[in-house]
């Protein structure tokens, strides 16, 4: 090994090094983060995911379990990556969605699935569960509910976002700001028409189309055709 060093290169053996000690450090930052959120009584990122079981939510949350689904997906935290994330799929897709897919997932969801579907793909049996399973899996996953702004919900969060205004100003070309609205403009509050003129308490309006009575007699002109100073027939 050591002969095989000292065979190579200075600008090979600056190369490994860079690439040895960047390495190392990659390795130490690791194993210090876990070791700070290992003994932090706070979650480092904040955890907008939650569930409310209720009804055959907590049944489905079995069947969910002892048919090897966290084998492939994660809810609740627990499972594997090798699939979807399933925490907060309940805030992307309607009990009745949810359903489908289990019952006929490539017809539901429009393409073809990597492994749900059909035999021989590894979660053909999903499909094949009797349908009070399915439908109880599917109550589990519609209780598996995402707070607005996390990665599975479909409103951004609330409030002003620097890095979302950057890349809408970075990605959105200019025929899309005419064509489609932010959604976030639905949380600001629609302004109140200000009255014309004031009115004070307890009095009513006057209508701005009631007509002004006037006297008939002295509207008209005298008939001798001698209009008096002052009268406003004089100007």
């Amino acid at each position: 090994m050591w002969q095989r060093w000292k065979a190579l290169k200075r600008g090979e053996k600056v190369l490994f090094g860079v690439a040895g000690a960047l390495m190392l450090i990659t390795v130490m930052n690791f194993a210090i983060i876990e070791w700070i959120r290992s003994n932090s009584d706070k979650p480092m990122f904040p955890v907008r995911t939650h569930f409310d079981f209720y009804g055959d939510g907590f049944h489905g949350s079995e069947l969910f379990r002892t048919n090897n689904c966290s084998s492939c997906h994660r809810a609740i935290g627990n499972g594997t990556n090798m699939g979807l994330d399933l925490d907060g799929v309940g805030s992307r897709h309607d009990l009745a969605y949810l359903e489908a897919f289990l019952r006929d997932p490539e017809a539901t969801y429009i393409t073809r699935t990597v492994e749900h579907g059909a035999r021989p793909k590894s979660a053909a049996y999903v499909s094949e569960l009797p349908a009070a399973d399915r439908h109880a899996i599917a109550v589990f996953l519609s209780q598996l509910r995402a707070d607005r702004g996390g990665a599975s919900a479909p409103m951004p969060p609330p409030g002003k976002s620097g890095f979302i205004d950057a890349m809408l100003e970075l990605w959105v070309p200019d025929s899309w700001r005419i064509m489609f609205s932010d959604v976030r403009d639905r949380d600001k509050p629609v302004p109140q028409k200000a009255s014309a003129a004031a009115t004070p308490a307890g009095a009513d309006a006057p209508s701005a189309a009631a007509p002004v009575q006037t006297d008939p007699a002295a509207a008209a002109p005298p008939a001798d055709g001698n209009i008096p100073q002052g009268s406003d027939h004089a100007k």
